[in-house]
């Protein structure tokens, strides 16, 4: 009998390759060839994984210096990783960083880019807790409510709106719904002061969430591909 020899070949595919092969009685290489057909959902799927992927390095201290902790999704509570975080460098993707745990408190919205120093992003104590913000093609779509638990005069948004007031004449803004794509929300109008930031879902109250003495003003889309 003949004893099969091995051979490594290389991998020139991964929809249409080559695995080990064998010599057979005739001593002629006999690759053992197959195909792994992935089907578009998968192939989809595994593109959008890649795309959302982004990558934010946080430090102990101002000017990245002391202990680091490399973060690629949210995190609730940074204390579980660095006993403080005082400056961090953006390297791919986009995030909104948090003052206190568990998303909430005041909030910094950050593309790519280094942050040296916690007080300039308006921190009151260190970032805390950070959400990575998903890379988003599709429509807009959200619902503003002048009162809570969607009370109130009720406008639906597909672009930005830089004034509440001026756009609608409504001074106020306590809840929403968001049904498409990702946003941020700012005290005054023209995009400034502080945010929040929302992704798809219903947000009846901003009280419950930390802001009972906040005024909504203004909402922009998060269309940044960074």
């Amino acid at each position: 009998a003949v004893i099969a020899q091995f051979k490594l070949t290389e991998i020139t595919d991964l929809l249409d390759h080559q695995v080990p092969g064998y010599l057979n009685d005739k001593n002629h290489y006999q690759p053992i060839k197959y195909k792994r057909q992935l089907d578009r959902q998968q192939l989809d799927r595994i593109t959008q994984r890649i795309a959302n992927m982004g990558k934010i390095i946080f430090y102990e201290d101002r000017n990245f210096q002391g202990r680091s902790y490399e973060c690629s999704s949210d995190c609730a509570d940074m204390s579980t990783y660095l006993s403080r975080c005082n400056s961090c460098r953006v390297e791919s993707g986009c995030f909104v960083v948090f003052d206190r745990p568990n998303f909430m408190g005041n909030q910094f919205f950050m593309r790519r880019g280094e942050y040296a120093d916690y007080m300039r992003m308006g921190m009151s104590d260190g970032i805390r807790s950070c959400r990575m913000v998903p890379q988003y093609r599709g429509s807009y779509r959200m619902k503003v409510y002048e009162r809570e638990n969607f009370g109130g005069q009720m406008y639906e948004l597909t672009d930005d709106c830089d004034s509440f007031l001026d756009r609608f004449r409504m001074s106020d803004c306590q809840s929403c719904h968001v049904m498409d794509g990702h946003w941020l929300m700012y005290e005054q109008p023209h995009y400034r002061g502080r945010m929040i930031y929302f992704r798809p879902g219903e947000y009846r109250s901003f009280r419950d969430m930390g802001y009972s003495n906040v005024r909504f003003s203004s909402v922009r889309r998060i269309m940044d591909l960074c």
